[in-house]
């Protein structure tokens, strides 16, 4: 037992000026989450907190006499409105269009997927408590908790892009998280034809059975294209029709007016 036991993950190169930076960041955010009054936070728009950040910033680097230049003040307001608004350090990445999915092993190492292409990113969170909070606040926005008893969790962004969280005891090492995102822009049958993934007989013959209300069943393995399909399909059930859907995490992105839209 003892010789095929599981050993640790090697631990990353340790960078002592990002270390340095996270280090400031935590403190820095405890101490404006103390002078901030959270429940304002959330009614504020972006442009109405920044200026307060900028000028709370400002004051407590002065305090500490800690001399940054004004692009390290920028980059440090914008990863705080980050922690403060949205996601912290997974914000960039859910901002930029070419990377389709995130996936944190453990606080240290955040990869991404660009064009079928897995890559690690300089994305780093400050702790495992860090990333657990990231997480925390993903799952409470769609009424989910994820902890020791309930270790592995679904859930999804407000975009509808697809979460999975895993955490002590299961992860071993530390949180783990993925997302995939969702398009910006739908994909329909004609895009699935141009991509190749579906020949011209075939979608004419699938939106001829939508169309003539046939019962259809799309299945397959993780990534194949399920729900992709599905949102494909979706483009030929009629605008006068009522359509109710019942998902685990909502993820169809249904162009109709009269949509009723559930969740287990």
């Amino acid at each position: 037992l003892c010789a095929n036991a599981p050993k640790a993950a090697p631990e990353p190169a340790e960078d002592p000026e990002l270390e340095e930076y996270l280090k400031l960041k935590t403190g820095i955010h405890r101490a404006l989450i103390q002078r901030l009054n959270l429940s304002s936070i959330e009614r504020m728009s972006a442009e109405q907190l920044r200026p307060e950040v900028d000028r709370l910033v400002a004051e407590l680097l002065a305090q500490e006499g800690l001399p940054l230049n004004s692009k390290e003040k920028v980059r440090l307001t914008d990863d705080l409105m980050d922690e403060l608004r949205g996601f912290g350090p997974l914000e960039p990445l859910l901002r930029d269009p070419t990377v389709s999915d995130i996936l944190a092993n453990t606080y240290r190492e955040v990869y991404v997927e660009r064009a079928g292409v897995i890559e690690l990113t300089n994305v780093r969170f400050a702790d495992n408590d860090h990333l657990l909070r990231v997480i925390a606040r993903i799952v409470d926005r769609v009424g989910r908790r994820v902890e020791e008893s309930q270790p592995v969790v679904d859930a999804r962004l407000p975009d509808g892009s697809r979460v999975n969280a895993v955490v002590n005891p299961v992860a071993l090492d530390g949180p783990l998280l993925s997302i995939r995102k969702f398009s910006k822009i739908p994909f329909n049958l004609d895009r699935l034809v141009e991509n190749g993934s579906v020949a011209s007989s075939g979608a004419a013959l699938m939106a001829g059975m939508v169309r003539a209300r046939l019962n259809i069943l799309i299945s397959g393995g993780t990534g194949t294209g399920k729900t992709t399909l599905m949102n494909a399909l979706s483009h030929f059930i009629g605008a006068k029709e009522r359509i109710v859907t019942i998902e685990d995490a909502a993820e169809l992105q249904l162009q109709q007016p009269h949509v009723a839209r559930l969740e287990t």
